[in-house]
């Protein structure tokens, strides 16, 4: 299991669909979890707070737990901003064997490139405006507990560095 994570145009997605196609794998999108509320506060350009995030991590999480105990390896894109996000997503049970069949994977980008690539997107309720709100809510991850990649490189590099990180 392979959790994708960083802020908004950070290539969670794109990587996510060539990473799971070159492993064989599944993909779920976190923003297919995501109440329809939720995301017409986004599409407005108001930030979502924890009670809003709240049942989508745990619908992501049962989803997680539900691919584990099935055996089912997937690649999930999700921006898990903060450490305790991230900590939601892992199922409970023994920690040390649950969260070894967790991998974070954190794409780390600068804002003017993110900024850009949003600028580029077409049909997405995530705007531009809100890049500053998610930069403002990330607890980037420590050397660790996630694997960190530049997210400036390109799809196939950031693919095969996460394949060899696997060591598939």
């Amino acid at each position: 299991m392979v959790v994708l994570t960083g802020v908004a145009g950070c290539g969670k997605t794109t990587v996510g669909r060539a990473l799971a196609d070159a492993l064989g794998w599944y993909f779920e999108d976190a923003d297919a979890f995501h109440s329809p509320a939720s995301i017409a506060k986004m599409s407005a350009g108001i930030p979502l707070d924890d009670a809003d995030r709240e049942p989508w991590l745990a619908a992501i999480r049962a989803r997680i737990a539900e691919c584990l105990r099935d055996g089912e390896s997937t690649v999930f894109a999700c921006s898990a901003l903060r450490a305790a996000y991230r900590a939601a997503l892992v199922p409970a049970g023994p920690s040390d064997e649950t969260r070894a069949r967790v991998r974070f994977v954190f794409l780390k980008g600068e804002p003017g490139l993110l900024r850009r690539r949003l600028l580029a997107r077409r049909d997405h309720f995530m705007k531009t405006d809100m890049l500053d709100s998610q930069f403002a809510a990330l607890e980037e991850p420590a050397p660790g507990e996630a694997d960190i990649i530049d997210a400036a490189r390109t799809v196939a590099e950031i693919t095969a560095e996460i394949r060899l990180r696997l060591g598939a």
